[in-house]
This record gives C-alpha cells, sequence and structure tokens, in this order.
C-alpha cells in the first residue's frame, strides 16, 4: 500500500520587510534559506519525485530528470474516474502561475476551482511553505 504524507507545516519564513535590502548579504542568505526549505519540503516530506521523477530500466528515479514529469506507476485500488495516467512536469517552470501554485499547495484547488485529483495529496501549507516549495523547484533546470 503507497501511503503520502500529507502534512501541516506551521514554520514561517522569515523575510525582510526593507524592500531597499534585497541585494544585501542577509536577503541574500534568506533566500538561500528559502529555497533549501522548499528543497527540504519537496524532497524529504512531500516526496514529490515519487511521482513527479522518471524512473530509470531497474525502477530508480532518475536524477537526471528530477521532477521532469513522469508517467503515473500508481494505480487506483478500486476505479477511480479521470485517474491520471501522468504526473506533470513541476521542475523549472510549474504547471501554474506564482499564485495559482501557492493556491495549489495553500488550499489543494488547482486553477479550475476543483480540488487535485487523486493521488495528488490535499496539501494545506503555510504560505511561506508554500512559497519556500516554489521557489526551490524554480532553482531546477526547465524543461519545454
Amino acid at each position: 500500500m503507497v501511503c503520502f504524507l500529507v502534512f501541516l507545516c506551521s514554520f514561517g519564513v522569515a523575510q525582510s520587510s526593507n524592500g531597499d535590502a534585497k541585494n544585501s548579504p542577509a536577503q541574500q542568505g534568506s533566500s538561500q534559506g528559502v529555497v533549501a526549505r522548499g528543497k527540504y519540503i519537496v524532497e524529504d516530506l512531500a516526496v514529490c519525485s515519487q511521482c513527479h521523477t522518471p524512473r530509470d530500466a531497474q525502477g530508480e528515479l532518475d536524477r537526471n530528470r528530477w521532477l521532469e514529469g513522469a508517467p503515473l506507476w500508481l494505480q487506483s485500488a478500486r476505479p477511480t474516474q479521470d485517474w491520471p495516467l501522468q504526473a506533470p512536469r513541476i521542475a523549472g517552470n510549474p504547471p501554474g502561475t506564482d499564485a495559482e501554485m501557492i493556491k495549489l499547495l495553500t488550499t489543494g484547488i488547482w486553477r479550475d476551482g476543483k480540488p487535485l485529483r487523486p493521488p495528488m495529496p490535499q496539501f494545506r501549507m503555510t504560505a511561506p511553505d508554500a512559497q519556500a516549495v516554489l521557489a526551490y523547484l524554480k532553482t531546477l533546470s526547465p524543461v519545454d
């Protein structure tokens, strides 16, 4: 049985309120911290790679195509209408605007106003955690 880790993160991400400090070492360190937090959430908590990364011939995750989208290897135990066959690419340029992705990660609702389809977990992240996830995904090589 495949279990999905659905979590609520209550950790805040410190953000500078001084708009003039965007290029300061402290701001750059903060940005690196946000990306590191996003990587931790994506890779260690949500384990997005399990569905969004292709597998090699041995069934191992292909790190060279990290989060580039993949055929969905999971099947529903019961027939489920509209079961997805492909997990979308989320590396580089995720499949929505920043606002759509933040809404998706904080509410579980996609741009069409509908909840995500199983087997995708219905995340309820905090806004800072969703922003960290998005920041990390954008650091990955975009695939067009």
